[in-house]
């Protein structure tokens, strides 16, 4: 095969990409698959142990455990935050005054570092103190039919993973933007057909903004879907080793735990794999699944 002077530019100007991409992504890759089948503790050489830590995982209660508090954290947490992006981005894309400062002001949450938004939303959930337990006291001091309960937001595990499904929708900023890229791209003419046929604004909603909204809607839910499987930093500021009783103990911190904590590579090697075909598999049949429903305007 013969490289015209073309190619070779090419090649050339792609070269630092093709060397980031393989020391930085494709080595780490293939290291891990690798290190996942051998008994690895970085300070002495491998031992090749074939499917052991495989073995090993599915026997572990700890594995099972934080990956289901990780699908319920996703389950509950995608569809949540998509909304909200969508019901923002629908309100922010009418025509207000003061529309570029909403825009901007619901922008802004997604540019705060994911610690000190721990620790924010650490002072709002305190039980005791906390803003939201002090303004439900405020509502039931003047409230003589019935008494809001309390809850103890970090300390309770049933609330606990409910508190960080809330705070899914601190960061739908990015997600919003999109959005509203997209609906500046609904024609105007569309809504203007449906004007004259007489119909209401939620029926030009669903029957119009949101099938042609609906590409950017495939991409933002795999996205989420994605990494919500990959949250770490907020719970495991908030609740170290994931308490109460690791009921916000997620896969991600299982791992960084097993590798960091534990110095055992070759297990959370495994367990990244792992978290790897699940998140392969879910986006995969999430993409087939909408692309049925996707509206392309070419179509």
């Amino acid at each position: 095969m013969k490289f015209t002077n073309q190619s070779k530019a090419g090649l050339l100007f792609a070269l630092p990409w093709l060397i980031g991409f393989s020391v930085f992504l494709l080595y780490p890759l293939l290291r891990a698959f690798y290190n996942s089948f051998t008994e690895y503790t970085v300070l002495t050489p491998a031992v090749w142990i074939g499917t052991e830590n495989y073995h090993a995982l599915m026997k572990d209660k700890v594995f099972w455990q934080s990956l289901g508090n990780t699908f319920y954290y996703a389950i509950f947490a995608v569809p949540l935050s998509t909304i909200v992006a969508i019901g923002l981005a629908l309100l922010l894309n009418t025509k207000v005054k003061g529309q570029a400062f909403y825009r901007t002001f619901f922008f802004l949450p997604a540019l705060v570092p994911a610690v000190p938004m721990a620790i924010l939303w650490l002072w709002l959930f305190n039980g005791e103190k906390g803003i939201v337990n002090y303004g439900i006291q405020v509502l039931n001091d003047h409230n003589w039919l019935f008494q809001v309960p309390k809850p103890n937001w970090l300390g309770d595990k049933t609330v606990a993973k409910n508190v960080l499904v809330i705070m899914s929708t601190w960061t739908v900023g990015h997600a919003m933007v999109i959005y509203l890229a997209g609906l500046q791209q609904v024609p105007l003419a569309l809504y203007e057909a449906a004007d004259l046929d007489g119909a209401s604004p939620i029926r030009k909603t669903f029957k119009i903004t949101l099938p042609m909204l609906s590409p950017v809607i495939m991409f933002n839910v795999i996205m989420s879907i994605i990494t919500s499987f990959q949250i770490f930093t907020q719970p495991y500021i908030m609740f170290p080793g994931g308490a109460p009783e690791r009921s916000t103990y997620f896969y991600s911190m299982y791992i960084y735990d097993a590798a960091f904590r534990d110095n055992n590579m070759g297990y959370a090697s495994a367990m990244g794999w792992i978290m790897f075909l699940i998140i392969f598999i879910l986006t995969f049949f999430a993409r087939k699944y909408m692309d049925k429903k996707v509206h392309y305007e070419a179509n």
